[in-house]
């Protein structure tokens, strides 16, 4: 008793949270699409590193400034003779050479400011700028073409879950017209009115009905589980927007050739190409020499005396004798430099990158006209749909009232149970065509909007 009552409270707890289920509209689907996409999060993560990149090569107009403390502890013995130090510098002995080695050491310290401006760069540091900010345009024009096609392939499973829910409707009302017919089938045979293999047949079409229904709920599970993918969700069921099953596109969508210019994706081939033409200027701009302005500020300290190459005991090996500030120094100047190699270097390799430009460029055209055509072939669908359409509306009008006068004509004994299950079937088959076909209305709709990149012509629809 108890477990009944349990399993009682379980289906009405169940039937109240699916009757009380909030309806996902198409729109509220693609917000959180986007926000929740991992690929989305991605690419603007990558646009806002490209930003970064930009202040960045905004940063290289600032000069160079090193400060640096030194302080050591050694010998000074130096001596005349050639010396080169393979992969770095030697230690520098600051004395005249002496006569003898000794290990008096000291105490020695260096300070210096470094600063190094490159005054003019010929546009280098300009045009490194412009293509961090193109650079920026590319990426913000990536991710407007993930979102734009992730709204496209969110809303195709969001139609493709509707169809397939709708299909398992129909199901389910042939499931209970074949249930009502095997019940007043057999009522019939109790009372010897007609054979009972007629029963035998009605069961049977419940059978196939119902497979037919499990079959078609296998189907809403599939697609409700791409849905669920694409919306970054876990797995489960939705009750999805009756507008797309009640309706169909209430104006024709008048199609420009002209329109794909401004689809994401030729836009995110335009910036590559905008991109590719920037860094031929850097390239170029290699080509100049550097005018470069500097300045060292510098402060030395030793615990070695001044007369100590005449008095080698002139020295303290103190640390506080050989810390301080002894000597200061100071230079200035400007700088011209050019290295005439990378004339020819950068001209082969600006010629490198004018090949990869004309490549991108054929790679636009290529895409813009598999767009201009693929527009051309939705336009086309489109209308085919909705006539279409039309066409199942007769046919279900039609199939309907056929099932209506069968159904009388079998319960008054006027017609075969073949000519009944017959009409059943149109029944069922008008039904399903004429949701298929609603369906594929906006199906055509939203292919022609991801054709002509605009979703405007898709979503303002509904």
């Amino acid at each position: 008793m108890k477990l009944k009552l349990i399993a009682s409270l379980g289906v009405i707890w169940g039937m109240s949270l699916h009757g009380f289920s909030q309806t996902l509209k198409l729109e509220d689907a693609l917000t959180r699409a986007v926000e929740q996409y991992d690929q989305i999060k991605s690419k603007q993560f990558v646009a806002s590193a490209a930003k970064q990149h930009t202040v960045f090569q905004k940063q290289q107009y600032l000069p160079d400034l090193t400060l640096a403390a030194q302080q050591s502890f050694g010998t000074i013995n130096a001596q005349h003779g050639p010396m080169y130090a393979y992969g770095g510098l030697a230690s520098g002995a600051t004395s005249m050479p002496l006569a003898e080695q000794n290990w008096n050491a000291a105490f020695g310290s260096l300070y210096f400011a470094n600063v190094n401006w490159n005054v003019y760069t010929f546009g280098r540091i300009k045009n490194q700028v412009l293509l961090g900010s193109i650079k920026e345009q590319t990426t913000e024009a990536d991710l407007a073409q993930e979102i734009f096609q992730h709204k496209i392939k969110t809303s195709a499973a969001y139609l493709n879950l509707l169809a397939s829910q709708r299909i398992k409707y129909v199901q389910e009302k042939n499931l209970g017209r074949a249930r009502v017919f095997y019940e007043m089938t057999t009522a019939r045979a109790e009372s010897g009115l007609i054979a009972d293999v007629d029963a035998q047949l009605a069961k049977a079409e419940v059978s196939n009905a119902k497979s037919l229904q499990i079959k078609s709920y296998d189907k809403e599970l599939e697609y409700s589980k791409q849905l669920a993918i694409l919306l970054n969700d876990d797995f489960k069921t939705y009750q999805l927007d009756t507008t797309y099953n009640t309706s169909i596109p209430n104006r024709k969508v008048v199609q420009h050739e002209a329109s794909v210019e401004k689809h994401p994706f030729l836009l995110f081939q335009n910036s590559k190409i905008n991109e590719s033409i920037q860094t031929e200027e850097i390239l170029k701009s290699n080509r100049m020499p550097s005018v470069s302005a500097f300045g060292v500020l510098q402060g030395r300290g030793t615990g070695f005396d001044w007369n100590y190459m005449q008095d080698n005991s002139a020295y303290s090996s103190n640390y506080f004798k050989g810390v301080g500030i002894n000597r200061a120094n100071y230079l200035l100047g400007v700088s011209f430099s050019w290295n005439l190699t990378n004339i020819f270097r950068f001209d082969t390799k600006n010629r490198e990158q004018k090949l990869y430009t004309l490549a991108i460029q054929r790679e636009y055209e290529k895409h813009k006209k598999d767009f201009i055509a693929q527009s051309l072939l939705a336009d086309s669908q489109l209308k085919n749909a909705i006539d279409n359409f039309r066409e199942t509306e007769i046919q279900l009008s039609a199939a309907s009232l056929a099932y209506k006068q069968h159904n009388a004509l079998y319960e008054n004994g006027l017609t075969t149970l073949v000519d009944y299950t017959q009409a059943l079937y149109s029944l069922n088959r008008a039904e399903i065509d004429y949701e298929i076909a609603q369906n594929n209305v906006w199906q055509a709709l939203l292919s022609l909007a991801a054709a002509q990149g605009d979703f405007n012509i898709f979503i303002h629809q509904s």
